[in-house]
């Protein structure tokens, strides 16, 4: 455990004096005043503390903790900081590694073996710190499932994790990408209890108070008593303050009550690490070592703000809110946490450093790839749909001659022409935007950059749009949802936890739009649309539907005056069956018919059209060497048969359906092996991908398997 951290108390007034010296700037009176903007005397409370050099020189206590009561938010308010709190459960996890007890690069699984038992990459510690797991967030999985945790009271962190028990897949790689995600720290909760061998609210107490933190502690039941506690309150409009409380008893990721002077004993402490040689707290403010991603730490962000270095983090859930900013170079600390959902903690964070940090000399500065030279100009084709660093459609499109901004449902937005080919977005001047011939790039300032690829779609036929009709489920939400086309091809979808049915947007045959929800099609390898991955938020993206219904291929072919369709038809007595051609009027009415087979079973699957006739692929016990081959029927425009062949072995072939080439046809299908003809009983048979090609009159130029299906 922590050495209890020796505080050096001095009254405020001192403490106000010493900094003035330093800083002419400081002057108590101006930061009440920006902070009295954001309270009344009768709203919810706000408590701001300010740390430097190691002193506190500002602590003020704003509005209620409680309005029923009227009851001042004061020094001995206890507020939920919300995932401020990370900061500590990360750091309880640094001290068990520091101990030996644990090792940052250790699989999850070494003490949560339920957890993504299918998953072969190895989820590291380290990943779920700083939220690079690929582990997706409950709180959204949840919303997903029509279960807003606002709504499940009592929900704990044991809850949790046997939801996340029956999650199968990551969003990503381990390691390879930053998405935010409550989970790792529900998760870092439970390996505390497992390798601590108590219970983590135990543990975590006996940790504040080693801190010096005697009033900070996470939520251990939902309805249990906390003294001093602050009630949370948001205005939902006409100035009607409504209270929001809190129904559930997760923590770890959240939910740490806890006073103003608690966080300020903190601040100090982080202050004066370095002087006391608390190698522990030196190191949490530092990027996790061997990890992927450095702008998130132990808890904390590190990325920098207001332009300058600084670690810092917001909280929010309910109306509660929080947040931190250290600004290490200055040796300054601002900490504000409030029970009012009306205002954000990060926004009065920064007004109240903004007065305190010295002026920057630099402008604003921007990646020197916004101002780089090209011959491109205006001649850059700027509509289109373009992939995001996470693989989400953005599209820009043209209305009423300017150009819009599109992220799948969000508020859309105009980007305005600054100079050539450079824009900015109408919302804020500051996010400039360029465009290229294969991307277009974001630019912030600081020279952070976000580049989107050009995404080179291929727009979605009729056959496209009736292949997305059926049911899918997830195995891993316990939900489903259908699919459904409208006479004037319209999409619908119904999800089985919600009542309304929402139209579905085709933005091309790979990417659906339905209300909020992003849905990205994939196919098997016969191209048909097999799984729909859908995404709420990006914290909790590409949730796996697996099609249920039965998987047609394509029997039919839209013509200018109708159609042309092929189907298997059995005889009376069941004991063979044919391939029937048919052209059809836009009615469905028969024009004329063709018959193909032989006396045992032939079986239709899908038609290809070429430039002089059709090309049918099937299957057929009829003809060829084994029990079904892959079979194939080329006619004429008038259904006359011109050839047909068969391909296959012994066992069976099939084959589903066909593309053209340029000498001729790939025939997709597949190949069976059996490790015995005879003993039917005993032997093993596998089934793989078989592609067949050949040339436009039939003949085979060769073959080859593909992965086991």
């Amino acid at each position: 455990m922590i050495k209890q951290i020796t505080l050096l108390t001095s009254v405020l007034f001192f403490a106000v004096q010493l900094f003035s010296q330093s800083n002419q700037d400081f002057n108590p009176e101006t930061i009440t005043n920006v902070l009295q903007q954001y309270v009344g005397d009768d709203t919810p409370g706000m408590a701001v503390g300010i740390v430097k050099d190691g002193q506190i020189i500002y602590e003020n206590y704003f509005g209620y903790a409680n309005l029923e009561h009227k009851i001042k938010f004061n020094e001995s308010t206890r507020s939920n900081i919300a995932s401020t709190a990370k900061q500590f459960t990360a750091l309880m996890i640094l001290q068990l590694s520091k101990e030996g007890k644990l090792n940052l690069e250790d699989d999850i699984r070494k003490y949560l073996p339920s957890l993504y038992p299918k998953v072969k990459e190895e989820i590291k510690i380290r990943h779920l710190i700083n939220h690079t797991s690929g582990i997706r967030d409950y709180l959204f999985i949840m919303e997903i499932m029509n279960k807003a945790t606002w709504r499940q009271v009592g929900i704990g962190n044991n809850d949790v994790i046997e939801l996340l028990e029956k999650q199968e897949e990551l969003t990503n790689t381990p390691g390879s990408e930053y998405l935010y995600s409550n989970s790792g720290y529900i998760i870092l909760a439970k390996i505390i209890e497992e390798i601590a061998g108590t219970r983590f609210n135990d543990y975590s107490e006996q940790f504040f108070q080693e801190l010096g933190m005697k009033e900070t502690s996470f939520v251990r039941r939902y309805m249990g008593v906390i003294p001093n506690r602050a009630d949370s309150y948001s205005d939902w409009g006409g100035g009607l303050w409504l209270s929001t409380p809190a129904v559930t008893k997760v923590n770890g990721d959240g939910f740490l009550f806890t006073t103003l002077k608690d966080q300020l004993i903190y601040e100090q402490a982080i202050q004066n690490a370095k002087q006391n040689n608390n190698v522990l707290l030196m190191e949490s403010q530092q990027p996790i070592p061997n990890s992927e991603y450095k702008d998130y730490g132990f808890g904390v962000e590190l990325d920098g703000r207001l332009g300058r270095v600084a670690q810092y983090h917001s909280g929010s859930t309910f109306g509660y809110n929080s947040h931190t900013t250290r600004f290490p170079e200055e040796n300054l600390s601002v900490f504000v946490m409030s029970n009012n959902g009306s205002i954000w903690s990060g926004n009065v964070a920064d007004k109240i450093s903004s007065l305190l940090l010295p002026k920057l000399e630099k402008q604003t500065t921007y990646n020197s790839l916004l101002d780089k030279s090209t011959t491109e100009g205006e001649q850059v084709q700027k509509i289109g749909q373009y992939l995001s660093p996470e693989g989400f459609l953005i599209r820009v499109e043209e209305e009423g001659g300017k150009l819009i901004w599109r992220e799948a449902n969000n508020s859309p937005y105009q980007i305005i022409q600054e100079n050539d080919n450079r824009f900015y977005a109408d919302f804020n001047r500051r996010i400039k935007i360029r465009f290229f011939e294969d991307k277009v790039v974001e630019f912030y300032p600081l020279e952070k950059t976000i580049t989107y690829k050009r995404h080179e779609f291929v727009p979605a036929t009729l056959a496209d749009i009736e292949g997305f009709v059926g049911k899918y489920h997830s195995l891993e939400l316990d939900m489903s949802f259908e699919i459904t086309m409208t006479a004037e091809n319209q999409l619908k979808a119904l999800f089985s936890n919600r009542d309304r049915e929402l139209d579905v947007e085709v933005l091309n045959r790979n990417e659906l739009l339905a209300d909020n929800f992003i849905m990205k099609v994939e196919r098997d390898q016969f191209d048909r649309a097999t799984d729909i991955l859908v995404t709420l938020t990006f914290r909790a993206k590409n949730n796996r539907f697996k099609k249920e219904t039965h998987l047609h291929f394509q029997p039919k072919i839209e013509t200018e005056n109708g159609s042309i369709q092929v189907t298997t038809i059995g005889s009376r007595s069941g004991d063979n069956s044919d391939i029937l051609l048919t052209k059809n009027y836009p009615n469905g009415n028969e024009i004329w018919s063709k018959q193909f087979g032989g006396g045992s079973y032939d079986k239709a699957s899908s038609i290809l059209a070429t430039n002089d006739g059709y090309l049918i692929i099937g299957s057929t016990s009829s003809y060829g060497n084994g029990n079904y081959d892959m079979f194939v029927i080329k006619t004429d425009k008038a259904g006359k048969k011109q050839w047909q062949n068969t391909y296959g072995d012994f066992y069976n072939e099939y084959g589903y359906t066909a593309e053209e080439t340029e000498g001729g046809f790939l025939i997709k299908g597949t190949k069976q092996y059996c490790t015995s003809n005879t003993d039917v009983f005993n032997r093993e048979c596998t089934t793989n991908v078989w592609i067949v090609s050949i040339d436009k009159d039939g003949k085979e130029i060769g073959n080859k398997l593909l992965e086991k299906i």
